[in-house]
């Protein structure tokens, strides 16, 4: 063998290992990615579900509130139906049926709104659009965070293929989704670009 081509193998050997630890250093840097990427939907995905369940308790609690504020009310025509009806009545029975009507409508009204409590039925509204607002974001995040996992895996893949077969051309396709897959994680947590097909 000639000193001229023992030089080349060994230019070569040492092309081949710098690729080698670029291609690991972007694979690791690519799994770093993938973990934010994953905590990030994991997140995503709880945050939804819970608001979901915290609105649709509060309409629960909105529902209950209204069923008890028409009793009350129908309650109150009734002893005023009562009161109107019956002419034998005496001064002191129609005083307790019309402040026993007055009870039930002040409590009728009380159930409308309550602000120092923030139970009132129009508070009870206010904090369920809360919530759902709150869901609907954690619902617009998810899906980005979804396809940015994929595109991480599979470049992850990819790179890891270019090392065995030592094809850099497959390296840099794999460093290009993990670029794309990044930028999608990146607008998982920020929502700065919407992209239409995944709302």
């Amino acid at each position: 063998m000639k000193a001229e081509d023992a030089a080349e193998m060994i230019d070569q050997d040492k092309a081949s290992d710098r690729f080698k630890q670029r291609a690991a250093i972007l694979i690791a840097v690519l799994a770093m990615l993938l973990a934010i990427t994953g905590l990030g939907g994991a997140n995503a995905a709880k945050e939804a579900t819970n608001n979901n369940i915290y609105a649709a308790n509060i309409y629960a609690f909105f529902q209950a509130k209204n069923i008890r504020q028409t009793e009350f009310n129908l309650a109150a025509d009734t002893f005023e139906l009562a009161f109107l009806k019956d002419s034998n009545l005496d001064d002191q029975a129609k005083a307790a049926l019309k402040a026993k009507a007055d009870t039930y409508r002040k409590t009728a009204a009380r159930y409308e709104s309550e602000p120092e409590t923030r139970e009132g039925k129009k508070e009870l509204l206010v904090r369920a659009k809360e919530f759902e607002v709150k869901r609907d974001h954690a619902l617009k995040q998810d899906p980005y965070f979804d396809y940015a996992e994929a595109l991480l895996q599979i470049a992850i893949v990819l790179i890891s293929v270019s090392i065995v077969a030592t094809l850099p051309w497959l390296a840099f396709l794999g460093g290009g989704l993990g670029l794309v897959g990044m930028l999608l994680m990146i607008n998982g947590y920020t929502l700065l670009v919407e992209i239409p097909f995944m709302t």
